[in-house]
């Protein structure tokens, strides 16, 4: 049973074949800033990205037909529950015409689906489609959505599924159910997003896309409101260009040029002195939006688990505990288990262990 993963992010596209359980092989397609900045949208990406899959297959002897099941990474649909979902024509709606905002997760449900026919029309069995746990599963509480204004309600969009699996396997490495705990979880990639995980539900977190909480390598994060409203009525940018300089002209790559992380370290170590103070902001940043959520549990937290692209680097996630471990232990797990759980969310449903939900 061969599964391919696809988890497109804001600057990479990770693949897996998994047989089974069994990792076979996995990469991830790094993307510049002047390969995407040649396309207006995230769905324009399309082709680019599938192509650059199908030729990573190639290269590393994967041949497509004999694939099983294609999982893609769940994006911005409608607020749904935790699970499995077919991908089906209102699902891909939603993520062509981005209804319900866009990002590069979009493109997983789309990459998925497409291959998977295109397998199935040139090999007659029929191979499915599926997301899981999309940015958009919504575990909030009712007082978690109050955001200021009576039009405008807070929405529940992070990174649930490395999260979740990041939350699972600390709860499970110390013998505890993750019902049990309560856990602050912060995910540091292209995007960044701080969960807390009040036994077993993820009731309030940053909105990693819509300006709330820390900046990240090309996200702004919160911003003073009255500089984006002087922003948008400058005159000089249109609405879609002005959520670019937000989402993904904003953050690191504002400041520095880059929206590589591991270019940040380099600069560091190499004594620039904008590089250093870029570093430690996001790293207080972060460390803040820790702090308050701590608020949510009366500051009874378990741990702060540190996961993500960016937990790699030592000074970042140094700093970070330095400001929190008077809450709770901080754990670092460096990178993300989002391509293991994908394979074993598709694992379970091909064996009939859960069904898939339609959407």
């Amino acid at each position: 049973m061969l599964i391919l993963v696809i988890n497109p992010g804001s600057t990479s596209t990770k693949i897996a074949v998994y047989n089974r359980k069994e990792e076979v092989f996995v990469t991830t397609l790094r993307h510049s800033v002047d390969e995407l900045s040649k396309y207006n949208n995230v769905a324009d990406q399309f082709d680019f990205r599938k192509n650059e899959i199908l030729k990573a297959l190639e290269s590393n002897h994967i041949e497509v037909n004999s694939l099983n099941v294609i999982m893609g990474r769940g994006g911005l649909c409608k607020p749904i529950a935790s699970g499995v979902y077919k991908v089906n024509e209102a699902m891909l709606e939603d993520f062509r015409t981005a209804r319900n905002g866009e990002h590069a997760s979009n493109l997983g449900a789309m990459l998925a689906d497409q291959i998977a026919k295109e397998i199935s029309q040139t090999t007659g069995k029929k191979v499915p489609a599926y997301i899981a746990d999309p940015v958009v599963v919504d575990e909030y509480e009712q007082i978690a959505r109050y955001s200021g204004h009576a039009l405008i309600e807070r929405k529940s969009t992070f990174h649930a599924l490395n999260q979740k699996a990041i939350a699972k396997r600390y709860a499970k490495e110390n013998g505890k159910a993750y019902s049990d705990l309560n856990l602050i979880v912060v995910h540091l990639g292209g995007g960044v997003s701080v969960g807390i995980h009040k036994k077993g539900k993820v009731v309030d977190a940053n909105n990693a896309l819509y300006g709330e909480g820390p900046f990240s390598p090309e996200r702004a994060g919160g911003l003073p409101t009255w500089g984006v409203i002087d922003l948008c009525f400058s005159g000089k940018y249109n609405k879609g260009q002005v959520i670019k300089l937000l989402t993904g002209q904003g953050g690191i790559v504002s400041y520095t040029g880059s929206n590589s992380f591991m270019d940040l370290e380099e600069a560091v170590n190499a004594g620039d002195k904008k590089a250093i103070g870029v570093m430690e902001a996001f790293a207080y940043q972060v460390s803040k939006e820790i702090g308050s959520l701590a608020t949510v549990v009366d500051g009874e937290v378990d741990a702060i688990l540190l996961t993500g692209g960016v937990a790699h680097n030592k000074h970042t996630t140094q700093m970070i505990e330095q400001r929190c471990k008077f809450i709770a232990p901080v754990r670092v797990y460096a990178g993300e288990d989002e391509m293991g759980a994908l394979a074993e969310n598709a694992y379970s449903v091909m064996v009939g262990d859960e069904e898939a939900k339609e959407y």
